[in-house]
């Protein structure tokens, strides 16, 4: 009996990377998407801002396309008649919404070299915020992993998954970063490390002692660092709290704020464009705001 395929949980600036897929042999042998830190993707679980959806089908055969946001980026879902229960809550939904999926990965592959991936969608149910959170702290664990196990690899002459295993890794991380050391050439590990951290920046208060105790040593900070970091990051709250504040009351329509509209309201405050632009790339990583349409900010 072929068992369940365990549900990763991986960015999607990672899983949107992937470049290796292996095809299953047989019937039912599963297929998988192998991420460039290693993870050997069949299915999984994912927790972000549902900030589009669309009904490209019809009625009696619907065909869900979505966008799903993490804080690295977007996922792209797409449901239809053969997967009755996600497809049917689905069309109860309406973005923006946190919504949890548990989803198969997918292919597509236009011409020769070129491949892109998506999700299909098994199970879909909305959530709260705080559910958001706690999947980014536990994604950043597992990136963190994937890391260390991608390090490891790199020491090693010509990596192995007994090799890989002995040093404490799991056996289907470890053959998951040997298909990817033979695949990827060169993977920057520091890109990844920074997007952690990125991914880290928006989690709330509680989460901090226990992300203390799972960060590695290259992630820590001196206390000075902290007091410096906490002051910089009150200043940038404050300003993110003014341009909510200013989205909010430009939206009479429902349809978003005009960007321009919110351009010549925040100089009022002093803040120039470019000031602006730092502060709607934090509120849309944060799952605070999305784009509606091009050139109109929403508050979700």
């Amino acid at each position: 009996m072929i068992g369940r395929e365990v549900a990763w949980r991986i960015f999607a600036a990672e899983y949107n990377s992937s470049r290796l897929e292996i095809k299953g042999e047989g019937e039912r042998a599963p297929s998988y998407i192998v991420s460039p830190l290693g993870a050997m993707v069949n299915r999984v679980f994912l927790v972000g801002v549902l900030t589009d959806l669309e009904n490209i089908g019809t009625g009696d055969e619907p065909l869900w396309k979505g966008r799903l946001q993490d804080p690295t980026g977007n996922f792209y879902i797409s449901s239809g008649q053969y997967q009755p229960e996600a497809t049917a809550a689905l069309a109860k939904m309406e973005a923006p919404a946190f919504i949890a999926v548990v989803g198969k990965t997918r292919t597509y592959s236009p011409e020769e070299g070129t491949m892109y991936v998506s999700i299909r969608p098994e199970k879909v149910r909305v959530v709260e915020a705080r559910e958001r959170d706690h999947w980014v702290l536990e994604t950043c664990k597992a990136t963190l992993k994937r890391i260390d196990a991608m390090t490891d690899a790199k020491e090693m002459t010509a990596p192995t998954v007994d090799e890989l295993v002995k040093l404490g890794h799991s056996p289907p991380l470890a053959e998951g970063v040997v298909k990817a050391t033979g695949h990827y050439q060169d993977v920057d590990l520091g890109r990844y490390r920074e997007m952690v951290v990125d991914a880290l920046k928006f989690l709330l208060p509680e989460y901090q002692s226990e992300l203390e105790s799972e960060m590695p040593t290259e992630l820590s900070q001196r206390p000075e660092e902290v007091e410096d970091e906490e002051t910089a990051e009150a200043a940038e709250e404050e300003k993110e709290d003014k341009v909510l504040a200013i989205i909010t009351s430009l939206d009479k329509s429902g349809k978003g704020a005009a960007w321009d509209e919110i351009v010549e309201e925040v100089k009022r405050l002093g803040m120039d464009r470019t000031a602006l632009e730092e502060v709607t790339n934090s509120l849309l990583d944060k799952g605070l705001i999305y784009e509606p349409v091009l050139g109109r900010m929403k508050r979700i």
